[in-house]
């Protein structure tokens, strides 16, 4: 996600996402030892401690949802299949707002309980360790927005023909119920039905369409693991289109028309170009299909792009062009970095942002002869790059700051220079693939350089990863 296009997004009264979680974890209540068979309801992530759930490991989520522009209403069933972790006799998962209907685990009806964003299930019997098991959950509601930390909103915009649905970070939890943390990467089976005339649009591959009784129903599949902040739904009028790269990938491009400015346009023409040229820097692209999402917002609603996997989105706000070149180099780029490569908690989002942001500067370099050091040069210049270091964003109102993208590039920037281009193209390459479809943490990264290359470069990652202060020079 790049930052915010204008200062909008940022002036956005602040409510921290505490007052949409619980303030105590249910494991955490009354007077005795916690129980050891209740899957703590949070992660402990050290940014967003309360999301994600313990206790077991998501390998599936079938949903099956039904929309109605008009009222704004959402319902449908999700199933989110799993493997147990340990034992269990409750487990969380992670649901915002919405009612729920009812809860059953393999079929047997399960005792619920809700508190903030936590649904508590309790299934009818105990779930032993290593035991797959599905949870099935009916629900409905009007989805609603969650104001995140930084002041920037996500989960599911009413759009004036649907909606469009962005989670990043906990915004998935609006829409559907699930274990939300990109440590949890799951496949995804997403079917929407609307009334006939609109499409939904998402990620992945389009398994189906089938039209009865005045609605129509778009199946989505991704076999792929997904994290649950990169699953989006579109929902609208869109132009679709379809064409592959001069290198074969398949792209899917739904655009809003109303968005669809010459400026955009412009860009998403040079779409192939671009994913050809990563795939060249950073190694075979890691799905079946790429692609866009364009769509058209209130003004002033969204600000930001999103990595979505597979296609990523593009809100037009009305804040300038829907989608520019330098925005689709980026947001494309992650789905090599954040979407094949996902940061294990949310501290180590500059292996998303950092990474998408030198593949800026990579690209200005060999589209417009901008050099590295003139790009490079800008960003030390820039005090706010130096707010913090790049792996350890304080609070988590600054996940998305500036330090994680342009310092967190910085890196990189030090360390290509450091190893010549050759040798850099390589590890760049070497990464993606280590750690294609998983997910990877800052020391992970650190480790993989130093077996790759057989070089100790603590002293450069302890000056630019992690040191607090500017360095004299770059």
């Amino acid at each position: 996600m790049p930052r915010p296009r204008t200062a909008r997004a940022r002036r956005i009264a602040a409510v921290c996402l505490a007052a949409v979680l619980p303030a105590c974890l249910p494991s955490c209540s009354g007077g005795g030892s916690p129980d050891p068979t209740a899957g703590a309801a949070g992660l402990g992530d050290r940014l967003f401690p309360r999301a994600g759930n313990g206790g077991y490991d998501v390998t599936h989520y079938g949903l099956d949802l039904s929309y109605d522009p008009g009222s704004g209403r959402l319902a449908g069933t999700a199933v989110v299949s799993a493997t147990a972790t340990q034992d269990l006799t409750r487990l969380n998962l992670d649901l915002a707002g919405m009612t729920v209907a009812r809860v059953s685990v393999d079929g047997r009806t399960a005792r619920t309980s809700r508190a903030g964003t936590e649904l508590t299930v309790r299934p009818a019997s105990p779930l032993h360790r290593g035991a797959r098991f599905a949870v099935t959950v009916a629900y409905g509601g009007v989805p609603r927005l969650l104001t995140d930390p930084d002041g920037s909103h996500e989960g599911w915009f009413r759009t004036d023909d649907g909606a469009l649905a962005l989670g990043e970070p906990v915004g998935s939890m609006a829409w559907f119920p699930g274990n939300d943390h990109p440590s949890d990467k799951a496949a995804f089976d997403l079917t929407v039905s609307v009334p006939a005339g609109l499409t939904a649009v998402s990620g992945g591959e389009l398994a189906s369409t089938r039209t009865a009784g005045g609605r129509t129903s778009f199946h989505w599949r991704s076999t792929a693991p997904v994290a649950t902040y990169l699953v989006t739904a579109g929902i609208g009028h869109y132009t679709v289109t379809r064409s592959r790269t001069p290198g074969g990938v398949p792209l899917l491009k739904a655009v809003d028309p109303r968005a669809a400015d010459a400026a955009t346009t412009a860009a998403l023409g040079r779409l192939p170009e671009i994913l050809d040229w990563e795939t060249a820097r950073f190694g075979p692209y890691p799905f079946g299909s790429s692609g866009a999402i364009v769509d058209h917002l209130p003004r002033g609603s969204v600000g930001y792009a999103l990595e979505t996997q597979n296609r990523p989105v593009f809100p037009g706000d009305g804040d300038g062009p829907a989608v520019d070149v330098t925005s689709l180099v980026h947001e494309l780029a992650h789905q090599w970095f954040g979407d094949s490569v996902t940061p294990r908690s949310w501290q180590d989002m500059w292996l998303n942002e950092g990474f998408a942001t030198y593949a800026e500067w990579l690209w200005q370099q060999h589209d417009t002869g901008v050099p590295l050091s003139r790009s490079a040069a800008g960003a030390f210049a820039d005090p706010a790059t130096w707010s913090f270091p790049p792996a350890a964003p304080p609070t988590a109102a600054d996940v998305s700051a500036p330090p994680v993208y342009a310092r967190g590039a910085l890196v990189l920037y030090e360390l290509h220079q450091a190893l010549g281009g050759t040798v850099f193209d390589r590890l760049l390459r070497g990464w993606s693939a280590a750690r294609s479809h998983g997910n990877a943490s800052t020391a992970d990264f650190t480790a993989y350089c130093a077996r790759f290359t057989g070089r100790d470069l603590t002293p450069l990652f302890a000056t630019w990863l992690y040191g607090s202060a500017r360095p004299a020079r770059l």
